[in-house]
């Protein structure tokens, strides 16, 4: 028999992915768990096995690709299998997973009872999606307003009705023509370039979750950010010491290790500041561990792989996380375990340049912070005027989450224990 295999739900909220690499071609032996193709989300990259053992009759989709959680990636001849076993063991496996070893896939298989198996026949052969892998919705209207958008010319399915469930009416479809009409003038009046003037690159997945994140944070959250400097002679000082110690078992000591420390004891002491709003069920969600997440520049964009539990580890262990992190996220080798349930963030621009910024919180967490470039500036201690090291630190919060009060005193503790890192021990 012939079995479909749809681009299955991974997490995390991902609806898509780009194809990076086919592993088979038509009429090639597969194993069940072997790899099918190389697949880009808009976190990680990552392989996607097969669910079943037989050969590949069709492959949809070329490199380069975008396809949706739900469309066809391959068919599979399976032996063995036909009538009515066919559909049980479709319907089971609707409610079973995948997950890939080192890989972190996780995903339920979108299969629909017989949708799921197809006879074995030189049908279907040709690689283009089949009807049934297609998810398109049909929208709800009334005859009078499915009447006026094919008057208009407008495609219903790809208008937003405001009416009950959803439902497409007249004065929708007005808006939508409208739009579209004003977005066709916009672009009959910007002057044609020479193709020699402009390039154009396709957005890449983590482009667009990128984008999708950032206006997601804006509409969502009341962003305040507090701006303040922290001399760190005294951290500079443990820091040279140590480094030479750490460099001979193969570890790379950075101020980040001492950073994320000094923010997770903050935080056990500031429990607003790791805390999310839960508007629906009319609550607060405090939550009782510490996963800190670094925002990371890569060529391809900016990652955030997570550390757990940063209040339990020592400066040592934080130092050997960040290095493995740092390498995994430039290596684009990442999994979906490594980058969720952060529940509060830290960007440090300053290992680039730049003093202060205003970082967009990592939504729903209630707060981000930024570290900027190390200054040097003097200033006075006791009657005498020295040479002082400062960190420029720019903390951004959602102020429905937390009060300026809250925000001032935790960026005072965290000050305090980098200026002071001994602290970090005895407090």
């Amino acid at each position: 028999m012939r079995y479909i295999f749809n681009f299955p739900d991974i997490g995390e909220g991902l609806d898509e992915g780009t194809i990076a690499e086919w592993y088979v071609v038509k009429g090639q032996q597969i194993k069940s768990g072997d790899p099918l193709l190389k697949m880009e989300t808009d976190k990680v990259v990552t392989d996607i096995p097969s669910p079943k053992t037989g050969i590949i009759a069709a492959v949809y989709g070329k490199i380069g690709e975008v396809v949706k959680v739900g469309e066809a990636l391959v068919e599979i001849d399976i032996e063995g299998v036909d009538g009515a076993d066919a559909v049980a063991e479709a319907k089971m496996e609707s409610e079973e997973t995948i997950e890939e070893e080192g890989a972190g896939v996780v995903g339920t298989l979108e299969i629909a009872g017989k949708n799921a198996y197809l006879p074995a026949s030189g049908e279907g052969m040709v690689e283009t999606v089949p009807v049934s892998a297609k998810t398109d919705k049909k929208a709800l209207a009334t005859p009078v307003a499915r009447a006026m958008a094919k008057e208009m010319g407008v495609d219903i399915n790809k208008v937003v009705g405001s009416g009950p469930a959803g439902r497409v009416m007249t004065l929708d479809i007005k808006k939508y023509f409208e739009s579209s009409k004003r977005i066709e003038d916009q672009a009959k009046i910007i002057p044609q370039l020479p193709e020699d003037r402009i390039t154009y690159k396709p957005l890449s997945q983590l482009r667009k979750m990128i984008a999708k994140n950032m206006i997601a944070s804006k509409h969502n959250a009341a962003h305040m950010t507090v701006h303040e400097e922290v001399e760190i002679s005294e951290l500079i000082r443990i820091r040279e010491n140590y480094k030479k110690v750490f460099a001979e078992k193969g570890i790379k000591l950075s101020y980040l290790p001492f950073v994320l420390k000094a923010v997770a004891l903050s935080l056990i002491k500031y429990p607003q500041l790791n805390a999310e709003i839960d508007l629906e069920n009319n609550r607060m969600v405090f939550k009782n561990y510490y996963n800190i997440g670094i925002a990371v520049d890569t060529e391809d964009g900016l990652l955030v792989p997570v550390i757990q539990d940063v209040d339990k580890l020592s400066v040592k262990e934080l130092a050997e996380k960040l290095n493995q992190i740092s390498e995994k996220a430039r290596d684009r080798k990442l999994t979906i375990n490594d980058m969720k349930d952060g529940t509060f963030t830290i960007t440090n621009y300053g290992s680039i340049g730049g003093l202060f910024a205003t970082p967009v919180i990592n939504y729903p967490q209630a707060g981000i912070l930024g570290i900027g470039r190390l200054l040097e500036k003097p200033i006075f201690k006791g009657d005498n005027v020295v040479k002082g090291r400062f960190f420029p630190l720019s903390l951004s919060v959602d102020h429905r989450i937390v009060d300026g009060g809250e925000v001032t005193r935790f960026l005072n503790t965290v000050m305090a224990y980098l200026s002071d890192p001994v602290r970090m021990i005895i407090d």
